[in-house]
């Protein structure tokens, strides 16, 4: 498995960002181009609008997904724990993962408790619940891409926004100012985690964002 990191200092629109991306996307698919290519990313709009461009399959990241089922596990359970909640969030994660059609049933079930919530700071945990499911259910195949032994998360992006930007630019003492070179610490950084040797033969490439 390789992973290739790319990194830009924030900018309103990313466009810097995208142009590197997009640049080593290309190089990948000019030296992989019978490969399957799957884009991960949790629910924001500019995210699904950049990988349907350029990629084959877009998955919602599994865990973005259980946390919005743990939000709803509060609401309609308590905050505490209690064996009935955590069989239900537990249960509900589980056919999540490996049922087909789990997301449209498991939208259906909170739908229901909805109409029994009293609280409302409850019902609009509940409601944030319900409405991302609704946006996002067409993107939860995970029983599909555990099947095909496809990958259900983005966990290498969140690992990498911590390796190779905040372990670097936000050690005790440091501050930044916007005339200092952000952008050439990422580039000296960057080689130290990008492999120049790539095997992959024809297997799947993820891109995360």
């Amino acid at each position: 498995m390789h992973t290739t990191y790319v990194a830009a200092t924030p900018e309103y629109g990313k466009q810097m960002f995208i142009q590197r991306l997009e640049r080593e996307i290309e190089h990948v698919k000019g030296l992989y181009p019978e490969a399957k290519y799957i884009g991960i990313a949790d629910g924001a709009s500019d995210n699904w609008s950049f990988l349907e461009e350029h990629t084959s399959i877009q998955t919602l990241d599994f865990y973005h997904a259980a946390e919005y089922l743990s939000d709803a596990a509060d609401a309609v359970f308590g905050s505490k724990t209690s064996k009935e909640k955590t069989l239900w969030l537990e249960t509900s994660c589980h056919n999540l993962k490996h049922k087909h059609g789990a997301a449209t049933r498991l939208l259906q079930e909170m739908e229901a408790f909805a109409t029994r919530i009293r609280s409302p700071d409850d019902r609009e945990k509940l409601q944030a619940a319900i409405t991302y499911f609704r946006n996002q259910k067409h993107r939860m195949r995970y029983a599909e891409n555990v099947k095909l032994n496809l990958p259900i998360g983005s966990g290498v992006t969140e690992a990498a926004c911590k390796v190779i930007v905040k372990q670097r630019m936000c050690c005790s003492g440091m501050n930044w100012k916007k005339n200092m070179s952000i952008q050439g610490t990422f580039r000296s950084r960057l080689p130290d985690y990008n492999s120049s040797s790539r095997v992959l033969d024809v297997l799947p490439v993820t891109l995360c964002v």
